[in-house]
């Protein structure tokens, strides 16, 4: 039947109209681009021209833009009973629960019933089990974030030999249909990028910096994102000592970090964050420590959560900056590429959108020229 569904959907949908995104916050944005390396975190990504055939028949290599895919599902019938789930890395991470928002969302635009989610909890062999169970299901497509990928080598590669679509959502999966993720080492750079340029500005005179690293390096995917804002940081501010680098990327482990590393080194200037999970664990403690926007220091992270913007928002904040990499659009986009592979086939090899990580300075985000809704 899905076969039959496919060969006539192929049809219907080779002169589909294209449409386009709307921004981050109201409307999902298409931030990356469909490129196996990001663009520089200060430039602007390239408009990618559209094709003047708006299908890709199954079996061949998808070049189709996001823009495209979404207008093709929009202007197809899609069957209500369709099953999506979606397998997480962690819940307790604010950027992951946007990505879900977003896949939900784009689910519920296509008349499909909520996807499943799943919260492995940072544990690599419940995620192996979760995956399992809904491959064991029958689902029609699963998405993934890896905590090891790896360890997900065999059952992704089950999925796919049982005619499941399969996909990646922030680190990469390989083998998966479809991969949204994002180059770790120049994320890394970007935040580091952020933190660097706000320290020469305002301590560039000191002798030294101390900084405090939160990382993710209990996940292998992601040592290189702090390896990057290490190196950038090393490379762009002289006077820097990083005297505490941990790993600690939920709120609850990012304020118990800065707090130790407080009683060791009560001179602590910069905190710079992984990710925002950490980053406002982080920003709590040194709030708790009694310091405000009038002190000389400083939390950096990257995610752009709703969290981390709303504390960037606070009166006399020392929450000072963050990296958007649109986690709503990576869900919302996600949602309609697995549903258009469903209804016309997988594509010859995998198709990769790399997130294009967007600097916001406090600054930015206070004259509006990075545009947020404050929720």
């Amino acid at each position: 039947m899905k076969k039959l569904l496919a060969m006539l959907l192929v049809v219907t949908l080779f002169g589909a109209t294209l449409a386009g995104c709307g921004s981050k916050a109201e409307e999902p944005a298409a931030p990356a681009e469909s490129e196996e390396t990001a663009a520089p975190a200060e430039e602007e990504p390239a408009e990618t021209e559209a094709p003047e055939e708006a299908a890709a028949p199954s079996g061949e290599e998808d070049t189709m833009t996001m823009d495209e895919v979404i207008a093709a599902v929009q202007a197809a019938d899609v069957p209500s009973d369709l099953k999506l789930g979606y397998v997480c890395m962690n819940l307790a991470n604010p950027w992951f629960v946007q990505v879900v928002e977003g896949f939900n969302a784009a689910c519920k635009e296509m008349g499909l019933s909520e996807p499943l989610t799943i919260d492995s909890q940072y544990d690599v062999d419940k995620q192996v089990s979760d995956v399992e169970t809904l491959v064991n299901d029958s689902y029609d497509a699963i998405m993934i974030s890896p905590i090891d990928q790896n360890a997900l080598e065999s059952v992704v590669a089950s999925a796919n030999e049982a005619g499941i679509v399969t996909s990646c959502a922030a680190q990469s999966v390989d083998i998966a249909d479809f991969r949204y993720i994002c180059e770790e080492y120049s994320y890394g750079q970007a935040i580091g990028k952020n933190a660097a340029n706000w320290i020469n500005e305002n301590l560039g005179d000191q002798e030294e910096v101390q900084v405090c690293l939160i990382t993710q390096d209990n996940v292998a995917d992601t040592i290189a994102r702090a390896d990057g804002i290490q190196d950038t940081l090393e490379a762009e501010c002289k006077n820097i000592n990083i005297v505490a680098r941990q790993a600690g990327d939920t709120p609850e482990l990012g304020l118990q970090i800065v707090e130790s590393t407080l009683a060791a080194y009560p001179d602590l200037q910069v905190v710079v964050a992984s990710n925002d999970s950490g980053g406002i664990g982080g920003y709590q403690a040194m709030v708790n420590a009694g310091y405000t926007g009038d002190d000389p220091v400083a939390v950096f992270s990257g995610d752009a959560t709703d969290e981390a913007l709303n504390n960037m928002l606070e009166e006399n904040t020392i929450y000072r900056g963050t990296v958007d990499l649109f986690p709503y659009a990576c869900g919302y986009e996600s949602a309609y590429q697995l549903v258009y592979y469903i209804m016309n086939g997988k594509p010859a090899a995998t198709k990769t959108v790399i997130f294009d990580p967007v600097l916001v300075p406090l600054a930015d985000l206070l004259d509006g020229t990075y545009k947020y809704d404050p929720k």
